[in-house]
């Protein structure tokens, strides 16, 4: 068996980043059980952040191809550096999901995980997120209001409901996760 990337570098004595594992958060757990269901061929995180849900994706999906994209400078700094430490499989992106350049259907999948609360043109990163995709979209928010400033919109399954339909998405899945909703929505295989 091949050692992992984590071994390699402690025996070369490098510093490591310690990764903590997060699929035991429920609303990471559910989306990755989710995933496993339909196996994406590629994938577009949005917002990946601090990599909550990222690296537990790259530790079960290690050969699917994976677009982070956020809009802070650090955050894309940082994992560039994880791709240049030996996840190949990883791209990281400065791009605002509102104003991205890339070619519609990009991705098998477009996961947006605890982003759109953030976003103030909501309905914009919807659309743009719809036409990325291939086959789906996911996303989780917040259930209720909570303390967070950044947060400054809070999604209802109805007002995802109509922003999803809007974009054109007919079959929406939604469960809920404590403190969170997560909703997938299954694109049209029409061209």
């Amino acid at each position: 068996m091949r050692p992992s990337s984590y071994a390699l570098g402690k025996e070369a004595g490098l510093e490591m980043y310690r990764f903590k594992s997060h699929e035991d958060l429920p609303r990471v757990h559910k989306v990755l059980g989710f995933l496993r269901g339909v196996w994406p061929e590629s994938l577009l995180d949005v917002g990946s952040g601090r990599g909550v849900f990222l690296f537990p994706f790259l530790c079960a999906f290690p050969a699917t191809p994976v677009v982070s994209m956020d809009v802070l400078d650090g955050r894309v700094a940082f994992l560039d550096d994880i791709r240049r430490g030996g996840m190949e499989e990883l791209t990281a992106l400065r791009m605002d999901i509102c104003r991205h350049t890339l070619p519609e259907k990009s991705f098998d999948v477009v996961t947006m995980l605890e982003v759109l609360e953030h976003i103030p043109q909501v309905r914009q990163a919807v659309v743009n997120a719809v036409q990325l995709a291939r086959r789906y979209v996911v996303a989780t928010v917040p259930s209720r209001p909570d303390e967070n400033p950044e947060h400054i919109h809070l999604l209802t399954r109805e007002r995802l409901t109509a922003l999803f339909a809007d974009a054109g998405c007919e079959k929406l899945q939604f469960d809920a996760v404590p403190g969170h909703l997560l909703m997938a929505a299954t694109l049209s295989q029409r061209a």
